[in-house]
């Protein structure tokens, strides 16, 4: 089966919903599977928990609304697995290789092996750079719920949510429900797109009407909303003071505010799958590359599976059922019958991942990003946070013909190679790259991920399963 054993060592990585149901499947077909979480504490994102030490306590109602009863059976399914699995949380996979993830837990680095990989590393936001946002008191819209949720706290005194997506409206009732000032909502999609889309978003009746409902609500509290907006820029000498931009109609407007969150969407977290060897391929209803995957979760590299928003965003509910699906994958792979105790069959979950999938396609419709921005982005705009990298500096290189594809963009002008390794600017770059070449996006290639996909300190290195390697072999090395 592979070069570590007969016996299936199946590690999970990820600990929101597709990676606890992954393992639940697993746990009822009488497996131990690992389970590694960068987190705390499992639920991911979506229904992230605040630590155990926090030191305030908001009850499931107030910290996930509507999707309360959801955070408490996906947090309860987990709580029962916990002697049934090897749970590893506040652990970073930082690489992978055949048959071994490379770990990292206080401060310790860690070889995991493995026979069969579930990789289930979620989303995080897609980031739509404008004039001002590194300033500080700028947050990305998952930022702003981290706060909310695990510190318990608002990212500002009077906030304003930009960009668009769902999401841009659940973080502001999520805000107004905790006792927050929400300035004003200012979404970027024209409205008219979003009604247009609601044929297509009525096959999940009730997830449609809590997107309207939340609009709803926050106009009845009188929070400003605003759509097909045009974002101009952030203004503030080291801090955020205000921002601009101009409505649907084209007026100039200027609003007071001490903070900013923004996102324009989720964008998958691939890294790790990069890192595995899986196939990737441009997916337009996602804008972005994917892993290569079958409809079960299995990718291009043999015993690697793929669930959750980490392969395509989804959302909690199909994650749910693509961990599920993933597993029951994995288990008919390796000869092991299915559970039958309550879980679904993986014909139900293919038909239900199915009709989500026809809601997501009036998600995007509804919420896409803005058309082509990199076109009127301002020569100073820094796109890459971590290495200063402006698009000036980035256009200089691209007309001078030195640059066509994004990687060689990458190389000239270290854009991607900063701590974020191309999270928050890889999309900008390859927007800018493909405007500046008249060539659309898929053609002017991907980002490659390298090790370590986030920062790690460089002492780990220096071990070796618990053992000091010296300085001095390390450098022979």
């Amino acid at each position: 089966m592979s070069d570590i054993g007969d016996r299936p060592r199946v590690v999970i990585v990820g600990a929101g919903p597709a990676g606890i149901r992954a393992a639940q499947t697993l746990v009822a077909a009488g497996m131990r599977p690992v389970v590694i979480d960068e987190n705390a504490r499992w639920g991911g994102q979506i229904y992230r928990q605040p630590p155990a030490d926090a030191g305030f306590a908001r009850d499931k109602a107030a910290l996930y609304g509507f999707e309360a009863k959801k955070a408490a059976a996906v947090h309860d399914a987990m709580a029962q697995l916990l002697p049934r699995i090897d749970y590893r949380p506040d652990t970073l996979a930082w690489a992978c290789e055949p048959n071994r993830l490379d770990t990292l837990h206080a401060g310790r680095e860690a070889n995991v092996p493995f026979s069969h990989l579930i990789i289930a590393s979620g989303a995080t936001d897609r980031i739509v750079p404008l004039p001002g946002w590194t300033l500080a008191g700028v947050f990305t819209l998952g930022g702003a719920q981290v706060a909310l949720k695990a510190q318990g706290c608002a990212i500002g005194a009077r906030v304003v949510l930009a960009g668009t997506g769902p999401l841009l409206y659940l973080v502001a009732y999520q805000y107004v429900k905790a006792g927050a000032q929400i300035a004003a909502v200012l979404d970027t999609s024209p409205f008219a797109r979003q009604i247009a889309a609601a044929p297509r978003m009525l096959n999940q009746p009730s997830t449609f009407a809590k997107g309207v409902y939340y609009v709803g609500w926050l106009k009845a509290r009188g929070v400003r909303i605003e759509h097909g907006v045009t974002l101009d820029g952030i203004d503030g000498t080291d801090a955020v003071q205000a921002i601009r931009w101009r409505s649907s109609r084209g007026e100039a407007r200027t609003l007071a505010c001490d903070a900013v969150g923004m996102g324009f969407g989720l964008r998958p977290e691939t890294q790790l799958a990069d890192l595995a060897g899986c196939r990737f391929r441009f997916d337009p209803l996602n804008r972005c590359w994917l892993p290569e995957r079958d409809a079960a979760g299995r990718s291009s590299v043999r015993h690697v599976y793929l669930a959750g928003d980490g392969a395509g965003i989804a959302g909690a509910d199909a994650a749910e059922r693509a961990g599920c699906r993933a597993a029951l994958a994995l288990l008919e792979d390796i000869g092991v019958a299915a559970p039958h105790d309550g879980l679904a069959d993986a014909a139900t979950l293919d038909r239900e991942l199915e009709r989500i999938a026809a809601f997501r396609a009036g998600i995007e419709q509804a919420f896409a990003p803005p058309e082509h921005p990199a076109r009127h982005w301002p020569d100073d705009l820094v796109v890459c946070r971590c290495e200063e990298v402006t698009v000036g500096t980035l256009r200089a290189c691209i007309r001078s013909g030195l640059a066509t594809e994004v990687n060689r963009l990458k190389a000239l002008t270290r854009i991607g190679m900063g701590r974020c390794q191309g999270r928050m600017c890889g999309e900008s770059a390859i927007a800018l790259l493909a405007a500046e070449t008249g060539r659309p996006p898929a053609d002017v290639g991907r980002l490659r991920s390298q090790a370590p996909i986030k920062p790690i300190p460089i002492t780990p290195m220096l071990y070796d399963d618990g053992v000091q390697i010296q300085p001095e072999e390390a450098h022979d090395e």
